[in-house]
C-alpha cells in the first residue's frame, strides 16, 4: 500500500502535457508515445496550433496530440470526403481533419464559440486547409435539423467527429445516424470522463464531472444497444467510441 508521501509524490509528478487525458496509468508511458510516435510526425501547423492552445484557460478542452494523430490516420484508411465536426474549440481536431482529407473535401464545422475557433484560423489559413472548413457558429442541432429535411443529406457524411456538450450527445446521434453513410464512422469523444464512468457514487469528482457523467453512462448504454451500428470504445484521449453504421 502507498504511503501518504508516496501519494503525494505521484500526484505531484502527474503529467503536465496540455490536453493531458490519458488513462494510461504510467505518466512515463505515456510521454514515450508521445516523444516516439506523436512529436516527430506532428506536422508543424499542429504543433504552432497546440502551442497557441497551450495559453488558452481552458485548454484542457483540446484534442490530446495522440488523439489528434490517430484521427488523422483513421480518416485517411477510411478515405473520408465529406466530414463533419460538431465542437471544435481552437481547432487542434479540425485541423487534424482537414490535413487529411483531400483537396476537395469538406467539413462543416459547428461551435457556440467563434472567439476560440478564431484563435486557431490564422493557423489553419497558413497551413492552406482553410477552404475545406464551413464553419458554423451557433447550436449544432437546429442545423443537424435543418440539414435532415433536405433527403439529398441523407447518408451523405463520411465522417462525423463530436467533441461538444454531453448533455445533447443522445440528441446528436439521434439525427446523426441519419445523415452519416453505411458504412461511415461517427467518433464521440470523452466516453470514458475521465474515468468517472467507473468512479462509486460517492467519489469525489469535479463537479462538471459528475453532472456530466450520468450523460456519458447514458450515451454509453445507448450506443451499445442501438441495432444500427457496431462499436469499438478505445482508450485513446479521455475515451472515443467509433460507431460504424451497418443499416
Amino acid at each position: 500500500m502507498a504511503t501518504n508521501g508516496e501519494n503525494q509524490q505521484n500526484q505531484a509528478g502527474r503529467h503536465q502535457e496540455v490536453g493531458h487525458k490519458s488513462l494510461l496509468q504510467s505518466d512515463a508511458l505515456y510521454q514515450y508515445i508521445l516523444e516516439t510516435s506523436v512529436y516527430p510526425r506532428e506536422p508543424e501547423s499542429m504543433k504552432e496550433l497546440r502551442e497557441v492552445t497551450a495559453k488558452h484557460p481552458w485548454n484542457i478542452m483540446t484534442t490530446s496530440a495522440d488523439e489528434g494523430q490517430f484521427l488523422n490516420m483513421l480518416l485517411k484508411l477510411i478515405n473520408a470526403k465529406n466530414t463533419m465536426e460538431i465542437g471544435v474549440f481552437t481547432g487542434y481536431s479540425l485541423l487534424a481533419t482537414a490535413l487529411a482529407i483531400p483537396d476537395d473535401g469538406k467539413i462543416l464545422a459547428m461551435d457556440i464559440n467563434r472567439e476560440n475557433y478564431d484563435l486557431g484560423r490564422p493557423i489553419i489559413e497558413k497551413a492552406g486547409v482553410a477552404h475545406k472548413i464551413d464553419f458554423r457558429e451557433g447550436p449544432a442541432l437546429p442545423v443537424l435539423d435543418q440539414l435532415i429535411e433536405d433527403e439529398k443529406n441523407h447518408g451523405s457524411y463520411d465522417f462525423i467527429f463530436v467533441d461538444a456538450d454531453k448533455d445533447n450527445y443522445i440528441n446528436y446521434h439521434k439525427r446523426l445516424i441519419d445523415l452519416v453513410k453505411v458504412g461511415g464512422l461517427i467518433g464521440y469523444d470523452n466516453t470514458l470522463w475521465n474515468g468517472s464512468v467507473v468512479a462509486p457514487p460517492d467519489a469525489p469528482l469535479r463537479k462538471y464531472v459528475r453532472y456530466y457523467r450520468d450523460f456519458v453512462l447514458e450515451l454509453n448504454k445507448a450506443l451499445a444497444a442501438d441495432p444500427r451500428i457496431e462499436i469499438c470504445m478505445l482508450p485513446v484521449g479521455d475515451g472515443i467510441t467509433l460507431c460504424r453504421r451497418i443499416k
